[in-house]
């Protein structure tokens, strides 16, 4: 899906990943998809939902926000953000979002990765099926009141948890976004 920018060789490409090269550089781009999109979605009764799931590459369970690639489906090739942010949220959590909010982006690891990622606000939640991911997905939803995160986020490491710290991205956003100077 991404072109060559000037000066890029591909040193090894894989199914999802390319292994890139520009200059010193050596970075992984992305072979399937335009973008990825983060959704921190709080329910009428301040709630944050999270998803619990094993992630390979960190070799364990991961606490995130709902998240997923852009235009990664067969048929879904000209999918904008926004609906791609609807769909994850779906699939990964079973909730419906009357809209999404564009809260910020940027890039993921810019050191090591061409990842750009968008973070949405779902407003209008409605629990309309189950989640826990597509078929080649395990995930386990949580529905944790805003007020109890930070200690609820100490309890899972403390669990043996990793948890992502774009959580944290999230959440400060909300805020401002909920609270605007």
């Amino acid at each position: 899906m991404n072109c060559l920018r000037a000066g890029e060789k591909i040193l090894k490409a894989g199914r999802y990943i390319q292994l890139l090269s520009c200059d010193t550089w050596e970075y992984v781009r992305r072979a399937n998809c335009s973008g990825i999109v983060i959704i921190l979605a709080v329910t009428g009764d301040q709630r944050v939902v999270f998803v619990e799931q094993y992630r390979v590459p960190v070799g364990g369970v991961v606490i995130e926000l709902p998240a997923g690639l852009v235009n990664d489906r067969p048929g879904k090739k000209h999918e904008t953000l926004a609906a791609a942010a609807r769909r994850e949220l779906w699939e990964e959590t079973g909730y419906r979002a009357r809209r999404m909010v564009k809260l910020t982006e940027g890039p993921a690891a810019s050191g090591s990765s061409s990842d750009i990622i968008v973070f949405f606000k779902a407003e209008g939640l409605r629990k309309t099926g189950p989640g826990g991911g597509d078929d080649s997905e395990a995930i386990t939803v949580h529905e944790i009141p805003l007020s109890e995160v930070p200690s609820w986020l100490r309890k899972k490491r403390r669990q043996g948890l990793q948890v992502d710290p774009k959580i944290y991205t999230g959440l400060y956003f909300l805020n401002l976004y909920n609270n605007p100077q």
